[in-house]
């Protein structure tokens, strides 16, 4: 059963890669916040390769930074549409840096802390992520670019499977108050920006099953 939830989460993730590529394609635009971008690949990156987890864990972080990866292109390819007024060396420069940071941040601290594993990691950039989606919701002006019911609910199934496998068969779990926290704090900021999403679909008339 540990293992079931754990993939389960896992696949859930990829799909919500899957839906955030196939919907910045078709609409010409990135649909992971830039910020959430660098901390996600950063993460992926530092235990896939640098102090990799245990399969299969280790093939779902592989699939994972793959799929970052084309999303850092589509940031590259069509950043001037959501930045219309910033030049593009700018932003370059505001990408590297903040990749450099999260990279840093992430292992350095998952080592000083001694959370090798990067379980707090992962879950407070999950809710960076999670804050950070809601926010770009606002900044396109509620329109859907870049974004779908798909992605919403596949976030969130995803990380609360996950949420739940570290709460139930994980012992740092067992003995944090901080994560605990986390995992209902991303719940509650997933299922906000889903419903944003929904609410955004009837206004819209638009069918839940066209991406």
């Amino acid at each position: 059963m540990q293992t079931i939830i754990l993939v389960a989460g896992g696949i859930f993730w990829i799909l919500t890669y899957i839906f955030i590529i196939s919907k910045g394609y078709k609409d010409k635009t990135y649909g992971m916040p830039v910020f959430a971008l660098c901390a996600n690949i950063s993460w992926e990156f530092i235990f896939s390769f640098v102090l990799p987890h245990s399969p299969p864990q280790l093939y779902i972080n592989y699939l994972w930074f793959g799929l970052d990866v084309v999303i850092v292109f589509q940031f590259f390819k069509y950043h001037t549409k959501e930045f219309p007024n910033v030049q593009s060396l700018k932003l370059y420069a505001v990408f590297i840096v903040a990749l450099a940071s999260a990279f840093s941040i992430i292992l350095n601290g998952g080592i000083a802390l001694g959370d090798i594993d990067g379980v707090y990691a992962a879950f407070c950039q999950n809710l960076l992520m999670s804050v950070l989606f809601i926010l770009m919701f606002f900044k396109r002006k509620k329109v859907l670019r870049g974004q779908s019911i798909f992605i919403a609910v596949f976030k969130m199934l995803g990380t609360a499977l996950t949420s739940i496998h570290f709460y139930l068969f994980e012992p740092v779990s067992q003995s944090s108050i901080v994560l605990p926290v986390l995992f209902i704090s991303i719940f509650t900021f997933d299922l906000l920006y889903t419903l944003l999403i929904l609410n955004q679909y009837k206004k819209n008339h638009k069918s839940l099953f066209v991406t």
